[in-house]
């Protein structure tokens, strides 16, 4: 509900805004799927794609049975057990005598537990391998998965999610080098795309893992799967119920544990990386070589493991302080092979999905400290972020259509402006605007109408000893709500750099905030003296300086090229 909806639509806006910029372009594929589809991908050994799977028969016949069973009027619940038990034997009567297998697949529908099987199968079905290679897609929408729920984990979930697809030539399987290096560029850069994201999303102590887990070969994973389940096997009697399970169904899933009884022994396993193919080596060098290329930080976790089968070679995780032991906020890796498995041409793919609703708790953990870090003078990153630019308000009955026709030209000009209920009382509208944290109020009068004016009304004070109510007239009015939204925006902007960093704490006005970033590297010397050039300036002007002096044009055009540098600013932490 908002206002926490207001952090879910900036996330999604910064991932469209920043994955576009990629040459990624978005697809969104159908929540109900064939079951087959990820039966196929996923693999029914595991948890996602067997016991997590929401699945139903869904045909004319299925119908037709349940409808026969349909309780008419008050039954009690012995007969409605008989009633449901009779159900259940017409309706399996009525799928070829109780084999469901023997339904159409299209019969056998699920709601998707993720999305990289669907975008494969549209991959697929839409003939994308005679696009210009690679094809870079991404989507954002919910998932659904039967598992307990827990903190940042609900059944009915959200992910944002990009996958690269490429087709693979005849030419490109003459020189397999080349093509390993080729695949390993793919991977850095996507691992670059995810990094810069939660960055501009302004999730602070994120950490990247990575590893390689091979190629579903006999000669590399293959081999090293039947090492790991010897080994396994030995330690059988110190494992739980569930890694007991997964030795003979998925063994490298028991290295994913995290109980911590059995971390000893799991230590003490064989590792991957020590067991892949020249090959594999290869490619995961090269990785960790374009991944240093690139500036990107990572650490190397030997555990790290995907639980879906399509996975190989390169692994990865995204973690995120403040979500407990179950910190993953993104997941992902590569998965050659997975198109031709749901019948394709031959393809490589590699792809991420982020889990919006555990970045959503982190962020908001993160604006909770911030926020703690302002006095009301200067509302916290939340409220910054959300609050409306101006509000706009007549002082009596007869000047509300004026009102409501400033806002409107206000709105189309890019403004977000709060607008009371007709008849409000101005005292009520002051209250109500201060508490949505809205600086400035425009106040539209009888008195002042006839003069060509509006009167400005400064709710929140920006500069001690200025004016706060002071006359503008109604053809500059646009010009000064451009003014109090670009203020709003440079510190929407530096508030983002400070999202997460608690010690930031004894600031009470942007210009020391600015300081204090630039003491932390997070903010560089030469972008904090262009914000304390602008930032005096637009201050005087929203408390009634003259806006036809040069220096308020100046600002209003530096200001906004400076608002576009600081959001696409990636802070270097000290």
């Amino acid at each position: 509900m908002p206002p926490e909806t207001y952090s879910w639509v900036n996330v999604e806006r910064i991932a469209h805004d920043l994955f576009q910029s990629f040459g990624f372009g978005e697809i969104r594929p159908p929540v109900i799927e064939t079951a087959e589809l990820f039966e196929k991908s996923v693999g029914t050994d595991t948890d996602v794609g067997g016991k997590e799977l929401y699945n139903w028969v869904d045909s004319p016949r299925a119908n037709k049975a349940m409808k026969s069973v349909r309780w008419k009027g008050k039954m009690t619940a012995s007969k409605v057990s008989q009633r449901d038990s009779a159900a259940r034997l017409e309706l399996e009567r009525e799928a070829d005598a109780g084999d469901f297998d023997t339904l159409p697949e299209s019969d056998r529908v699920a709601l998707r537990p993720e999305a990289t099987a669907s975008v494969c199968r549209a991959y697929v079905g839409h003939e994308m391998q005679n696009l210009p290679q690679p094809v870079k897609l991404y989507y954002i929408g919910p998932m659904f998965r039967r598992e307990r729920p827990q903190k940042g984990r609900f059944r009915e979930f959200y992910q944002i999610g990009a996958e690269v697809l490429d087709n693979v030539s005849t030419d490109s399987r003459k020189d397999p080098t080349k093509e390993l290096e080729k695949d390993a560029t793919v991977d850095a850069e996507v691992l670059e795309m995810l990094m810069t994201f939660f960055d501009k999303c302004g999730l602070r102590g994120t950490t990247l893992y990575i590893n390689s887990i091979g190629h579903n070969s006999p000669n590399c994973r293959g081999a090293y799967v039947e090492k790991l389940k010897t080994e396994l096997t030995k330690i059988k009697d110190k494992l739980g119920p569930d890694s007991q399970r997964r030795i003979d169904i998925n063994p490298l899933r028991v290295l994913d544990s995290k109980l911590e009884s059995e971390q000893p022994s799991i230590e003490l396993l064989p590792r991957v990386a020590d067991h892949l193919c020249p090959d594999c080596a290869a490619h995961y060098s090269a990785v960790k070589r374009e991944l240093d290329l690139r500036a990107v930080k990572y650490e190397e976790n030997w555990r790290l493991v995907r639980g879906l089968d399509y996975y190989m070679r390169t692994t990865f995780e995204i973690t995120s302080p403040g979500l407990g032991s179950q910190n993953a906020v993104c997941g992902g890796g590569r998965y050659d092979g997975l198109v031709e498995l749901l019948g394709g041409p031959p393809t490589k793919g590699i792809g991420f999905a982020i889990g919006e609703d555990r970045l959503i708790l982190s962020l908001q953990e993160s604006s909770a400290e911030l926020q703690n870090s302002f006095d009301e003078t200067l509302p916290g990153f939340g409220t910054a972020l959300q609050r409306p630019d101006v509000a706009v308000a007549g002082t009596s009955t007869e000047t509300w259509d004026k009102a409501v026709q400033l806002a409107a030209s206000l709105r189309k000009r890019g403004l977000s402006v709060f607008l009371p209920r007709s008849g409000t009382k101005l005292q009520r509208v002051f209250d109500a605007a201060h508490r949505l944290g809205v600086r400035v109020a425009i106040l539209v009068g009888e008195n002042e109408l006839k003069q060509n004016d509006y009167v400005i009304r400064v709710l929140n004070p920006l500069v001690p000893d200025r004016p706060r109510d002071f006359p503008v007239k109604t053809d500059d009015v646009v010009l000064f709500g451009k003014i109090v939204k670009l203020r709003q925006a440079l510190e929407r902007a530096l508030l983002r750099l400070a999202a997460g960093k608690p010690e930031l704490d004894s600031q009470r006005s942007m210009l020391l905030l600015v300081d204090r970033l630039v003491e932390k590297k997070l903010l560089p010397a030469k972008m904090a003296g262009a914000v304390k050039d602008v930032l005096p300036t637009l201050n005087r002007t929203i408390h009634g300086e003259s806006l036809a002096s040069d220096s308020v044009q100046w600002a209003l055009a530096y200001g906004n090229l400076l608002v576009n540098e600081l959001e696409n600013l990636n802070p270097v932490e000290s």
